[in-house]
């Protein structure tokens, strides 16, 4: 048994290091953007106790509890930085349970580390984790893996506690956080179509997720009751919808290779109609969900990463409208499973390559990987230097250079505000919100630098 724990300490340690090391400079950026909105002047969460009523009451929970603590932004980015280190122990979990299927006990455990490692590095995540607002996909991401690890160990000790009540009590605590966690009952039946040992006896395998779903339908009841959830999302199946989602799903995949394009406020307008390029994105995202199906005989682990990613992001990625076609913090949960998998993948090479070889290139890789995300931590230092890269990536987009002239004219550089607001006009000339900053920066009524409280 010691030999077994052994690994798992020193792993936990490297995860939990490699963490603090990637996000340490995350700690000391200030509030950003809809951090004012949902957070600083939220009267429902600045209080205790707060006013938990109406979308992702969690969540809000979350945030009263960092305001009692004293700490400031320090206090929210140090939790948010301590959710991420949680997750990617999780991701570690469930890459010991997934790799187990295909590898023995040791390559189990370092295609695991691998895949954890790779989770709790990659720059993509920083909107989770740096940007504070991102909470809401870390932290929903945290109950839901914790509540599928928990579905997994009831099924292993046939544990009616863990499968009847803990569980499902994580899955409604990930939906009181944010609501895209009702995906998770249709990853657990994914789990058993692509995971298991042996065929599945599915009426079995429904028993056991039996209040998993009775929990779903309570909280898409629950959903459909409000008005506040009925105008968050506007259900509009159209083929205009359509092609803009396929355009911002297939902007989403690439941000994992374009490390050092990550951008908070992307420029993805609305498709108005096919074009080839729009064609070919939709071909690369069919050809890749064919992929992973045709993975599910040949290399499991891919298809069960594939089919992860798309249960993600297709329901909210179709026939919805969204305010913002696409983010960031979308993938930190639809990614895991290509994380883990691209960790049963890599083992696999590691023990076809000579050993002097593979190590120094995934030393290297991991390297990469925490520089971009430290160096995209900087651009979160100040309002103005996010927008000012914002505005360097999204040049045609009129609200990113309205939000460059609130940022500058906040931090007292009326000239660069007033350029800023005149882009966004020049732009979009009926854009009213710009024309008002304008107006009120002529007046010399422009607001004054943020307050943190």
């Amino acid at each position: 048994m010691a030999d077994r724990r052994g690994p798992d300490i020193r792993a936990t340690g490297l995860i939990l290091g490699v963490v603090l090391l990637a996000y340490v400079n995350a700690l000391i950026g200030p509030f950003q953007f809809d951090d004012y909105n949902v957070i600083v002047h939220n009267a429902a969460v600045t209080r205790w106790p707060p006013d938990l009523g109406g979308l992702r009451p969690v969540l809000k929970l979350s945030y009263a509890a960092n305001w009692q603590t004293g700490a400031g932004a320090f206090g929210f980015h140090l939790f948010n930085v301590a959710v991420h280190a949680l997750n990617a122990l999780m991701v570690f979990a469930l890459g010991l349970r997934l790799a187990g299927r295909f590898l023995d006990p040791a390559p189990a455990r370092r295609a695991a580390l691998i895949g954890a490692l790779l989770f709790a590095l990659h720059p993509v995540h920083t909107e989770a984790v740096t940007y504070i607002s991102g909470r809401s996909a870390s932290l929903m991401t945290c109950f839901y893996l914790a509540s599928v690890l928990a579905y997994l160990r009831g099924r292993e000790l046939r544990s009616t506690p863990w499968l009847y009540a803990v569980s499902p009590l994580l899955f409604a605590l990930a939906l009181a956080t944010k609501e895209t966690a009702i995906t998770l009952p249709f990853a657990l039946l994914l789990w058993h179509g692509c995971c298991e040992r042996e065929t599945p006896h599915w009426p079995s395998v429904l028993r056991g997720q039996c209040v998993h779903w009775a929990v779903l339908l309570a909280a898409l009841a629950a959903m459909s009751l409000r008005p506040d959830y009925r105008e968050l999302l506007e259900f509009a199946p159209s083929a205009e919808t359509l092609r803009t989602q396929v355009h911002g799903t297939s902007y989403l995949v690439s941000r994992w290779f374009a490390l050092g394009g990550l951008n908070i406020d992307p420029d993805l307008p609305m498709q108005r109609e096919w074009t080839t390029a729009l064609a070919t994105q939709l071909a690369g995202l069919t050809l890749l969900l064919g992929l992973g199906l045709w993975a599910l005989r040949t290399r499991p682990w891919w298809g069960f990463g594939v089919l992860w990613l798309c249960l993600q992001l297709v329901p909210g990625n179709t026939l919805i409208v969204r305010w913002d076609v696409a983010n960031e913090r979308q993938l930190y949960l639809a990614g895991i499973g290509l994380f883990v998998a691209s960790g049963i993948a890599l083992e696999r090479l590691r023990l076809a390559l000579p050993r002097p070889f593979f190590l120094p290139s995934l030393a290297a890789l991991c390297l990469l990987l925490a520089a971009f995300t430290v160096l995209r931590n900087l651009d979160y230092r100040s309002e103005v230097a996010l927008w000012e890269d914002t505005a360097r990536k999204s040049p045609r987009k009129a609200r990113v250079h309205n939000n460059l002239g609130d940022a500058y004219g906040r931090a007292g550089d009326k000239e660069r505000a007033r350029a800023s607001f005149l882009e966004a006009l020049e732009l979009d000339p009926d854009y009213p919100l710009a024309r008002n900053n304008l107006r009120a920066l002529d007046a010399d009524l422009f607001a004054s630098p943020r307050s943190p409280g």
